[in-house]
């Protein structure tokens, strides 16, 4: 909340809006109160109440405010408020800091700071409490002090100060001699010195008659300097003291340094890029700085220049007669100087040409400016000033919030919310400042939060007092840029704000009907960043701009945006299962942010088509979960005209669909009975059902697209392969149909289980031969899930090799799915480290995903390896029940060769269990419901082993034979 006492007694919420306080002396209580925020106050200074009547309006203020400000202390009462949210306590600080800068010889950021804090008073101070009688004269005091402080700082810049009331200040106040040496040396300056010598004349009389006594030593050395025509210019002023290190920057500096002889250097980049600091620090002590961010016209160019190279007072006032720019050019000749020019967007032209004629005039000059844009002028050189990169940023903000929270490290348990916050922020360094001054009442989870939700401009706006206003504040530091552009520029910037992730020439004119020549105007203002052909905004511009957007214009640019997205979506949906996919994964995927945004904003039917129509970009790219529950969002409503969208949606929601939405796909499915306009969608919804469950669609939605067709083989040879008919040939003749089409999502699939079917048989050369293939084809486009399943079974026949290096390698590589956690535990178990099988099972099964339609499979293949590692411990009966387990989860699926797997795990428990020959009839079985023997198998091996030892080999045959002509079911 915010509190107001310089005035009448004002009280407002977070949101801006007032709240009553009614009563005289509740008031009286809580002025009391604030003059002492967060600091206990005893009774008998709260109004000499007796106790029940101080209760009572305590009572009567508590009901007014939130709860819990007032709180009561023992002794006393005290209100529980930061004291920066009282007025008054701002301005005591800001005159403080003021009178500070003041001193250290930071005159414009004196001014700046002094008046904010001036212009906090609004009227009689401590209006509410009329027995403060001395509070309110030391406060009148102070007040008075800070106007002074205000017009010293003020009249050592090129403008000066205000004559007109610092005259009106002098006849108010006719003792005060620093506000008399003031008046007689802004008069000076104006060239009005008779009336300034007159003003001391006025004085000495008055001192004499009303006093006895005289003016004092320092007015009486102002006087003297006026008559002698001294006007004890200022020195040249160098570059700010920086009050903290340089951080991230050292490949800047390094550029710099190389640039030596360059004439002219300009640092260009967005607000709070930290183009001054480097400016300071490249620049060294031996410069002259002027800071033009005060100046309002062209005018003003000249003038401020000429005051930092301490030339004011040599005639260079806006009434001085000279031309200011000539006398720039006099006193810069024959000089070796380095001037640095600060904020040079503010006056851009004035400043190009004022450049151009003193570097033509003294050819020992240099000058290093900071701007917004470049300059444009000849021979100029540019240094970006960016974002920070992610480990400079994060090194900056924990320097920051080490300052404001003393013992702040980032460490394991912070590190990706400072990560998070610094990306946030667009890795911009007074944002990160801005970011780490909050520790001081955030939590970092709880500011990564708040960032998150795209609350920029209320969590950082609370900055370093004695910056300039336009470096307070995150929405300071935006506005500034922003009311520097045109209204043409200022139209496009705000449309532009609706791209997420940024946009192409053609895409911006399509949307905002912004051309490129606005564009690169943007770019040239640092409000848009132009690389590759792409126009993208830094966040915290982008949700300034959006923010000038009126809800109905966002509401009709969301369309807008949503209905060329979809355009490009249909677009490149036929050329993704061509040869040129990879190009145009390419395109969708430099626009995958705004894909998703579109999703999001559309209306519900261009949502269900956008999805739809990506279908091929979310599963050849690997991006299908990050769409899943935007599918599931879309799911109720009407479905008439939309069948095949609304499958879709439904395959996309993976888990996330309930069991009604999936009955219902199924029965839409089972009624079409036209080719798909998106024929992925076939494929999607083919892959989303374990093989045998779901309706068989009808031929005619994958008529005429060789594509689907040859997906449609692909699927049958599969169910061949998995079903004990593992033929390559027919594969061979899918693959170089997919060959033909050049498209390499269908020749991966098909090399994958080409290598799968080699695997089997022992030819593991080969086998690798064709996952290498494989895996290229999945990298290529990105497919990280479908990349994974090879690794990982190119990993489970490294264990049967006897490879275990191999395979833990490439169940590291995979990214981590419940098959590579199967990988590491079976290496692990092999390895004899049973603990950690254990935990990576564990992991196994706590990423299986319901819904997806390997789970099954997978399931089971978990459940028998802790069966295994059971056995391994010596748990029978527990291994006795995984099995079981395993064997009653596969059948929800029951494909022979998974059928195999888990019967191969169930002879080796016959063996330990003292049963070798129904362990041979199950291994007999494995083998005719797989259609091969699995060369190498580790498990088997041992279990064959065994019972070969148990038996005899005569009688094992003779069981073996028995599994191979028997049926499943039976053998177990």
């Amino acid at each position: 909340m915010r509190f107001s006492i310089l005035g009448p007694l004002e009280v407002h919420d977070d949101a801006g809006n007032a709240v009553a306080v009614a009563g005289p002396k509740p008031r009286a209580l809580l002025v009391r109160l604030l003059l002492s925020a967060g600091r206990v106050v005893p009774f008998e200074r709260l109004g000499g109440e007796t106790p029940n009547a101080l209760q009572a309006q305590v009572s009567r203020l508590r009901r007014a405010l939130p709860g819990g400000l007032v709180e009561f202390a023992g002794a006393g009462y005290r209100i529980a408020i930061d004291p920066d949210d009282v007025d008054v306590h701002r301005f005591e600080r800001g005159a403080a800091d003021g009178r500070r800068l003041l001193a250290l010889g930071e005159c414009r950021a004196a001014a700046a700071v002094l008046r904010a804090a001036l212009d906090l008073w609004r009227g009689p101070v401590l209006a509410d409490l009329p027995e403060a009688a001395a509070q309110v004269v030391r406060l009148e005091e102070a007040r008075l002090a800070a106007v002074e402080d205000l017009v010293e700082a003020e009249l050592a810049l090129p403008a000066g100060t205000a004559i007109g009331p610092l005259r009106r200040l002098v006849a108010e106040h006719p003792f005060r001699e620093r506000l008399r040496g003031q008046l007689m040396r802004a008069l000076h300056a104006a060239g009005r010195t008779a009336e300034a010598l007159g003003e001391f004349d006025d004085l000495r009389r008055l001192l004499a008659a009303e006093l006895g006594t005289d003016p004092s030593t320092a007015l009486r050395a102002v006087h003297l300097r006026l008559l002698q025509g001294e006007t004890a210019p200022p020195a040249r002023r160098g570059p700010p003291a920086p009050l903290t290190r340089l951080i991230g920057r050292a490949a800047q500096l390094q550029r710099l340094a190389a640039l030596g002889p360059a004439r002219l250097v300009t640092l260009v980049g967005p607000g709070g890029a930290g183009k001054t600091r480097l400016a300071v620090e490249a620049a060294g002590p031996g410069a002259c700085f002027a800071d033009l961010s005060a100046v309002e016209d062209a005018a003003g160019v000249p003038l401020e220049v000429a005051a930092a190279l301490g030339l004011r007072d040599g005639g260079l006032a806006p009434a001085a007669a000279d031309d200011p720019v000539r006398r720039l050019e006099s006193a810069l000749a024959g000089q070796e100087l380095l001037l640095v020019l600060d904020n040079c967007e503010q006056a851009l032209d004035a400043v190009a040409g004022l450049v151009r004629t003193l570097l033509g005039a003294g050819p020992g000059l240099r000058v290093l400016a900071t701007s917004r844009e470049p300059l444009g002028l000849t021979g100029e050189v540019l240094v970006p000033v960016g974002p920070l990169p992610p480990e400079p940023a994060l090194a900056l903000f924990a320097e920051r919030a080490a300052a404001v929270r003393p013992g702040f490290t980032v460490g394991a348990g912070n590190a990706e919310a400072v990560r998070q916050v610094c990306a946030l922020v667009d890795g911009l360094p007074l944002a990160i400042e801005l970011a780490a001054a909050r520790l001081r009442q955030l939590d970092i989870h709880a500011l990564a939060a708040r960032l998150a939700q795209h609350e920029h401009f209320a969590v950082l706006s609370r900055g370093d007092r004695t910056a300039a206003d336009r470096h307070r504040t995150l929405h300071a530091v935006v506005d500034w840029s922003w009311r520097l552009l045109s209204d043409e520029e200022r139209t496009a910037a705000g449309r532009l704000s609706v791209f997420a992730g940024g946009a192409t020439g053609p895409a911006a004119l399509a949307v905002c009907g912004a051309g490129e020549e606005v564009l690169i105007d943007l770019a040239d203002r640092s409000l848009v960043v132009a690389r590759d052909g792409r126009y993208r905004m830094l966040e915290t511009i982008l949700l300034f701009c959006r923010g000038r957007l009126s809800a109905a214009e966002q509401a009709r640019l969301q369309q807008a945006h949503a209905a060329y997205f979809l355009r490009l979506a249909c677009t490149a949906d036929g050329f993704l299962r061509r040869a040129e996919q990879l190009d145009w994964l390419a395109v969708l995927a430099a626009d995958h942010d705004n894909l998703i945004a579109a999703v999001r904003h559309a209306d519900r039917p261009t949502a269900m088509r956008l999805i739809t129509a990506l279908a091929a970009y979310w599963w050849l790219s690997g991006r299908r979960r990050e769409v899943a529950p935007l599918a599931a969002a879309l799911l109720d409503g009407p479905v008439e005209g939309l069948e095949e969208e609304y499958v879709s949606c439904v395959v996309h929601a993976e888990s996330l669909a309930p069991p009604a939405h999936r009955a219902h796909a199924d029965a839409v499915v089972a009624a079409l009975d036209r080719p798909l306009r998106h024929p992925f969608g076939a494929a999607v919804w083919g892959m989303s059902r374990a093989p045998g469950t779901g309706p068989d669609p009808s031929p005619a939605i994958l008529a005429g697209d060789p594509w689907n067709e040859a997906l449609q083989d692909l699927g049958l040879e599969l169910l061949q392969v998995l079903g004990g008919h593992p033929a390559e040939a027919r594969l061979q003749d899918v693959h170089a149909r997919f060959l033909a089409l050049g498209e390499r999502w269908g020749i991966g699939q098909c090399q994958d289980w080409l290598a799968q079917v080699a695997s089997w048989r022992g030819d593991h050369a080969l086998a690798h031969e064709r996952w290498a293939v494989s895996v290229g084809c999945f990298d290529e486009l990105g497919a990280a899930l479908e990349a994974a399943d090879v690794l990982c079974r190119r990993g489970f026949d490294s264990i049967r090799q006897g490879a275990l290096p191999a395979a833990e390698a490439d169940f590291r590589r995979a990214i981590p799915t419940p098959a590579s956690a199967l990988g590491l535990a079976e290496v692990a178990r092999l390895r004899g480290d049973l603990p950690l099988a254990a935990a990576e099972l564990e992991r196994a099964a706590a990423e299986i995903r319901p819904g997806d339609p390997a789970s099954v499979y997978v399931r089971a293949s978990v459940l028998t390896a802790r069966a295994r590692l059971a056995e391994a411990g010596h748990r029978l009966d527990d291994a006795a029940r995984l099995h079981e387990d395993a064997w009653t989860a596969v059948q929800r699926a029951p494909l022979p060769a998974n059928l195999a797997d888990v019967l191969e795990g169930r002879a080796g428990h016959a063996l330990l269990t003292g049963r070798p020959r129904a362990a041979a009839v199950l291994l007999g079985r494995a083998v005719a419901l797989r259609g091969t023997a699995v060369a190498g198998d580790p498990d088997v091996a041992a279990t064959a082993a065994g019972v070969t030892a148990a038996l005899g080999p005569s009688a094992f045959a003779d069981a073996y034979a028995e599994g191979l002509r028997g049926d499943a079911q039976n053998s177990v």
